[in-house]
């Protein structure tokens, strides 16, 4: 079995434009995926996005990619807290906004587990791991569901 993508798609009973902005802007990231506070986020390639994930740590990603309002990527050093996600430290995640009758298709994927130049701290790898990641996108992508369709 590959354990090196994740993918998990759900349809938005939103406008592809809501979606967007759900998980583009500071306040909404900052509820979804944060602790409530604005996420700071400089929504352009090379930009920066922290991520505060709580007890887990402040993730700074590395914005990859900005394509309003289809396509949004960044890279997450989710075994690296605090440190600035890169490619030889993190997995890269792709969110892709569809139109689709009455509403949206969110897909999200995540790869590069396999292929991480530095490898996970042991302590790091129940919260941070395949394992993890993959049975934490299940969750978070009907978060992300609910709170764009309120």
């Amino acid at each position: 079995m590959e354990r090196d993508r994740i993918e998990r798609d759900t349809f938005v009973k939103a406008s592809v434009e809501r979606v967007w902005a759900v998980i583009t802007e500071p306040a909404h990231v900052g509820v979804w995926f944060g602790q409530g506070e604005p996420a700071e986020i400089e929504l352009w390639p090379g930009g920066i996005m922290r991520l505060d994930h709580g007890q887990y740590g402040v993730f700074p990603t590395l914005i990859v990619a900005v394509e309003p309002p289809r396509y949004l990527a960044y890279r997450w050093a989710s075994g690296f807290p605090g440190e600035v996600a890169d490619e030889g430290n993190s997995t890269l995640v792709e969110f892709f906004v569809e139109p689709e009758a009455d509403g949206t298709r969110l897909r999200v994927v995540e790869t590069g587990f396999a292929s991480m130049k530095v490898p996970l701290p042991p302590e790091r790898e129940e919260t941070a791991g395949y394992d993890s990641h993959n049975e934490g996108w299940r969750g978070i992508v009907e978060i992300v569901r609910e709170y764009a369709e309120k």
